[in-house]
């Protein structure tokens, strides 16, 4: 479950943790959100998501670095609703170029919904991260496929030892001269691999990334990748550079892949329930930040990753508010409620 030499957490009595330094790399949107109940309201969301879920877990000591453009007409918004974490490091919140992106959500149910994006950021380069190389993790979540590139992250690889995990929602997702969001193969995929420590994504997002040698059906192109080709997908990720694959499933949890001397382990982490789904908007966004946090938590464990990443996308849906996440005390009793009595232990 865990990487060579993956970060190990200091323990003892006399053990001292040095402080953590994670960055966050992608967009805060202005959306304007329309749910499958109707209701249209207007909010903040992504890099701000996983800001503030990372915030919550990390202590006082420790710092969250979001690296991303905004509009100058956005900040001080941003910013108000940052203000309530002390652990946060604004180095990277620019709004120089006066860009963000500004996107039109209307949700069909809770878990589908059509985009149009309207403001588009600027895209974040080598230059924007240079002040946070010393980083432990670097957690990417862009929206759209522009935004964070694939040299930012072989720029990162070349001068960082930090951890670095990607959303593939970015590299998936393309626009329209309208400015539709929409589905793109990921064609460039393997150019990316050896860049990506943990690759985070859903099945929809995994048939984007998957185009077998001829022989495959031209028809299966683009849509939800079946379970049983997953295997597959995640064996080519994981021999092309990637430490880790894991592809949520909605209500059965996640699916996480690794190698193990070479051979190849995956386990499926259950879902934590939620007595009731009030916004599913950002619960990928969350649930990265608890990935993560929890790989450095645990000393490189995949499977405790994931289930941080469970935890934070369950508190993320229970609520519309940026408040909704837990501290971390009560996130771990949250997961061993689940996983200890189960015996998923």
């Amino acid at each position: 479950m865990s990487l060579p030499g993956s970060p190990v957490p200091e323990s003892g009595p006399a053990a001292v943790r040095k402080p953590r330094k994670v960055a966050v790399l992608g967009p805060i949107p202005r959306d304007h959100v329309i749910t499958h109940r109707g209701e249209v309201f207007d909010k903040y969301g992504c890099v701000l998501y996983t800001v503030a879920a990372l915030a919550a877990l990390l202590g006082p000591d420790d710092v969250v670095r979001p690296i991303v453009h905004v509009r100058k007409q956005d900040m001080p918004q941003i910013m108000a609703i940052l203000s309530r974490f002390d652990n946060i490091d604004y180095t990277g919140l620019r709004d120089a170029s006066d860009r963000g992106d500004v996107i039109e959500l209307t949700f069909r149910d809770q878990n589908y919904r059509d985009e149009r994006q309207v403001g588009f950021m600027h895209p974040i380069t080598p230059e924007d991260v240079e002040f946070a190389l010393d980083s432990d993790a670097f957690i990417c979540v862009p929206v759209t496929d522009y935004e964070v590139a694939q040299p930012t992250l072989a720029y990162i690889r070349a001068n960082s030892n930090g951890v670095i995990l990607l959303d593939a929602h970015g590299p998936t997702v393309s626009l329209t001269s309208a400015g539709h969001r929409v589905p793109r193969m990921w064609i460039d995929r393997d150019a990316w691999l050896p860049n990506i420590d943990i690759l985070k994504m859903n099945l929809e997002e995994a048939g984007c990334s998957w185009f077998p040698p001829p022989g495959h059906d031209p028809d299966l192109l683009g849509a939800e990748l079946a379970l049983d080709e997953l295997p597959v997908f995640a064996e080519h990720c994981l021999r092309h550079g990637v430490k880790a694959v894991c592809v949520t499933l909605d209500e059965e949890g996640c699916r996480v892949f690794w190698l193990d001397d070479g051979v190849m382990q995956q386990q499926t982490v259950p879902r934590i329930p939620v007595a009731e789904v009030v916004d599913t908007t950002g619960c990928g966004d969350s649930f990265a930040a608890g990935m993560g946090f929890g790989y450095l938590e645990s000393g490189g464990d995949f499977i405790a990753a994931a289930r941080y990443g469970n935890a934070m996308g369950a508190q993320r849906c229970a609520g519309r508010e940026i408040d909704v996440y837990l501290p971390l005390a009560q996130t771990k009793a949250q997961i061993d409620a689940v996983y200890t009595t189960s015996g998923s232990e």
